[in-house]
């Protein structure tokens, strides 16, 4: 006998039937059919849906506002403030790896990102992976540019 898809079916006593419920006392399942007297999980359809605490704020919405749960994918950056490039000498070309042999940045893990803290009186041309708006603004005021990096 050869094995077609027409000719399959389940061994014996692999499939039962299905349980009637509420087709009466003698059936085994009638009248509640298991879901006990009364109250809210006894009624017809999903009682509540998944996650419901009762108008309580539920676990998957209130677990996020407390504290010590860390950004999914959070960037990290070098940082540095506006007020450390104005010692470098004017014109020059600063990014991450200038920086290092000047010795203002000691551990370059991370892409450069330039904070708008302090002042700046001298033009440079500043290649970095991010730029906050102040630092921008304040490097291009001084007569420099902004240059982003991938």
């Amino acid at each position: 006998m050869t094995l077609r898809l027409d000719s399959l079916k389940a061994n014996n006593g692999a499939r039962r039937r299905k349980l009637r419920k509420g087709r009466g006392i003698a059936a085994g399942q009638g009248a509640s059919c298991g879901f006990g007297m009364r109250g809210q999980k006894s009624r017809s359809g999903r009682p509540t849906r998944p996650g419901f605490e009762g108008g309580q704020m539920p676990l998957y919405r209130r677990v996020p506002k407390l504290k010590h749960f860390p950004l999914v994918n959070s960037k990290s950056f070098t940082v540095i403030n506006v007020s450390a490039l104005d010692e470098l000498k004017p014109g020059s070309t600063v990014n991450l790896d200038s920086l290092v042999k000047e010795g203002l940045v000691t551990s370059p893990k991370h892409p450069l990102k330039v904070l708008g803290n302090g002042n700046l009186k001298i033009k440079l041309i500043v290649q970095a992976a991010s730029f906050t708006s102040t630092a921008k603004s304040k490097i291009e005021a001084a007569g420099g540019s902004c240059e982003i990096l991938d």
